[in-house]
């Protein structure tokens, strides 16, 4: 009994001393704060935050890749107390809601092919070999119906899924399932910010526009009666409808996939016609905003671009103010265009439109006199955006001398125009962005004016006419300036980039000339360097502000800086291009005033890229083009415009002939003059 005991005993301590030497070898280090936000989620694993179950989002939430409200099961008290728990605060935010990229599914297909077996969608795209192969949109199978965790889709009787926005709680499990992207969430803030990719279905018109409108979808809905609904698709993206409606040059036409059976579809007619409808209404159409930001925007002129980059700030939820140096707004458009093509009170309309938006203007403020980017920011302003425009609006607004939006910052053109007769203030650091043998010139004038060490920034390799005017010149070629950096009212440094190898370095400035016929648009943020900031520092004061170019546009994707390809040289070429850089400029202001540098996203789309694209349309009837009426002479004589507009009757019959094609899917349905449709 005895030797059974201490054979036992013995046992149970090689077994004890085993197991503590495992939980010393495996031993997993939990952190207590997952744990207690762990115990805060209702522990439901419903899968709604799209994460495998409550620990994984607590895990998540800690690590900061999930939000505190990110558990779509809790109320605002449940992401009030996460938040209490890490440190953090909880301020309003925009819902997201599931949204159905696809108008045209199985039930609309002329031929159907149904496999014995396949009853998800994601097994139907792989055996129909996805949407490079398939005809129709929606695959119509229901799988993210049955995903969905809050019963917030159903399936229509036209074969897709509906949306229902009070159960959506756009956890983003049907965008996750849908094997071709047709359903996926949707904001105002996602829209605004949305750059189209090749991997999206848009049609060439849209990709044509320079502000992205959705063509199709507007002239739909002109075509099905809803002019009102027509007004809020296009002021998605253009908050000037009635001014377009009458000046665009019209590039969507020039795609439109109608001209291969009889002439384009009349789009910006049709864009005018809608705008045209809502001034003669009642209602002004409001385009949605987000919930607001808290943050403060301040614009700089009061152009197109400007007003634009206002209209979309606000939109996203931004306090806007802007301030323009004459007693307009509207910039060239009140004077560069005839009043006959464009009358003030059309563009009174839709200025108005955006004022009432929230966005509070101040005429009579110039850059440097009643205003100053520095006293902006110290007043309170998150961001300081500049769109004064070219030497196109400066001599509009009769300005004969230079501007100068910071003190020692110039155009070239002043420079030379000066030609040292009127010798024009320059530092000892002087920096030059330039790209031609003027950038010399301009450098022997700063010289001449007592510039101690000037150094010339070349995007390629400068040109060189007399070597002997070089001389004592600081040359950098193959660089581009992406970055200055200030000091209250004035210039500390600029920070330049490598193009090939992209390798940043800064320099001193107490002068920065561009080589252009307008300054760029600039975002001006308060900011603090980091510690340890790791780039080469020429000058070890800390700044106070920092200014950066908003993204450039899809064509000059890879472009980056100052005054780089593609970039207007004056003024915008038309007022489509200065709103499209209008709201590239607000999201880019969105993006910086969170920590974000300004980016496009990846595979975005080029307009003048072919993308999958048809070079026949067979089996439509012709049909044709409605043709604006126009005013006779005595009638221009009294005031009138010169294009009257279309009516009901020919808005609709134009409107029918949109053949509403999209990218990889050219649907089987018979809109009015159309038999059948084959890309």
């Amino acid at each position: 009994m005895f030797e059974a005991v201490v054979l036992m005993g013995g046992l149970g301590v090689i077994v004890g001393v085993g197991l503590a030497m495992a939980s010393k070898l495996f031993y997993v280090y939990v952190d207590p704060i997952i744990l207690e936000v762990e115990a805060l989620l209702p522990g439901a694993n419903c899968g709604g935050c799209g994460l495998p179950g409550c620990s994984a989002n607590a895990e998540a939430i800690v690590a900061g890749r999930a939000a505190p409200n990110s558990c779509v099961a809790g109320g605002p008290e449940l992401a009030q107390a996460i938040a209490e728990l890490l440190g953090l605060s909880v301020s309003a935010a925009e819902p997201d809601i599931a949204r159905l990229g696809c108008y045209y599914g199985v039930k609309d297909a002329d031929v159907k092919f149904l496999y014995d077996g396949i009853i998800s969608c994601q097994a139907a795209a792989l055996l129909g070999g996805g949407m490079k192969v398939c005809r129709i949109g929606c695959l119509g199978l229901g799988s993210c119906v049955k995903a969905c965790p809050f019963d917030a889709l159903s399936m229509g009787p036209d074969g897709l899924p509906v949306v229902d926005e009070k159960k959506c709680t756009g956890c983003g499990t049907c965008e996750r399932v849908c094997p071709k992207h047709i359903i996926t969430l949707s904001s105002i803030t996602r829209r605004i910010m949305k750059e189209y990719t090749t991997e999206e279905c848009t049609t060439p018109c849209q990709r044509a526009c320079p502000a992205g409108i959705n063509i199709s979808e507007y002239i739909h809905q002109i075509a099905i009666g809803d002019n009102y609904r027509a007004v809020q698709v296009i002021k998605e993206r253009n908050p000037f409808p009635s001014v377009i409606g009458r000046i665009c040059p019209r590039p969507c036409e020039q795609e439109c996939r109608r001209q291969y059976v009889d002439e384009p579809v009349a789009i910006n007619y049709l864009k005018r016609y809608a705008a045209d409808f809502e001034r003669a209404g009642e209602n002004r159409v409001l385009p949605y905003k987000a919930p607001p930001s808290g943050k403060r925007i301040d614009v700089i002129g009061g152009g197109v671009q400007g007003l634009s980059t206002a209209f979309f700030a606000a939109r996203l939820g931004h306090s806007v103010t802007v301030y323009e140096a004459t007693d307009k707004l509207g910039g060239l458009l009140n004077s560069a265009i005839a009043a006959y093509r464009l009358p003030r009170e059309i563009l009174d309309w839709d200025i108005q439109g955006i004022l009432d938006l929230g966005v509070s203007a101040q005429t009579n403020m110039s850059l440097g006199k009643e205003i100053s980017i520095d006293a902006l920011l110290e007043g309170g302003a998150d961001a300081v955006f500049l769109a004064t425009g070219g030497w196109d609006s400066r001599l509009a607004r009769g300005v004969v001398h230079a501007e100068t939006p910071l003190p020692q910052m110039y155009l070239a053109i002043d420079w030379l125009k000066a030609g040292g007769k009127d010798a024009l203030a320059c530092g000892n650091d002087v920096v030059i962005v330039g790209t031609s043998w003027q950038a010399v010139r301009v450098a022997a004038l700063c010289r001449a004016n007592g510039a101690q060490k000037i150094t010339i920034v070349c995007r390629n390799t400068l040109p060189v006419e007399d070597p002997v005017e070089t001389e004592g010149l600081d040359i950098v070629n193959g660089a581009c300036v992406h970055r200055i950096l200030g000091e209250r009212d004035h210039i500390a440094e600029i920070e330049y980039m490598n193009l090939d190898s992209g390798e940043v370095r800064r320099l001193a400035a107490g002068t920065l000339i561009l080589e252009s016929g307008r300054f760029p648009e600039l975002i001006f943020v308060k900011m603090k360097l980091p510690e340890g900031d790791n780039v080469a520092v020429n000058s070890g004061d800390l700044v106070q502000w920092e200014a950066r170019v908003p993204y450039k546009k899809p064509e000059q994707a890879e472009e980056t800086g100052f005054v780089a390809a593609g970039d207007p040289q004056t003024d915008f070429s038309a007022a489509i291009r200065a709103i499209a850089a209008g709201r590239r400029g607000a999201v880019s202001i969105h993006q910086m005033i969170h920590g974000i540098l300004p980016n496009l996203p990846e595979k975005v789309i080029k307009s003048e890229q072919i993308v999958q694209n048809v070079h026949q349309v067979v089996n439509v009837s012709s049909v044709a083009r409605q043709i604006m009426p126009i005013s006779q002479p005595r009638e221009l004589a009294i005031g009138q415009e010169l294009e009257k507009g279309f009516s009901d009757a020919m808005a609709r019959s134009e409107a029918a002939r949109c053949l509403r094609c999209g990218l990889v899917c050219y649907e089987h349905a018979k809109p009015v003059g159309v038999t059948n449709t084959v890309a």
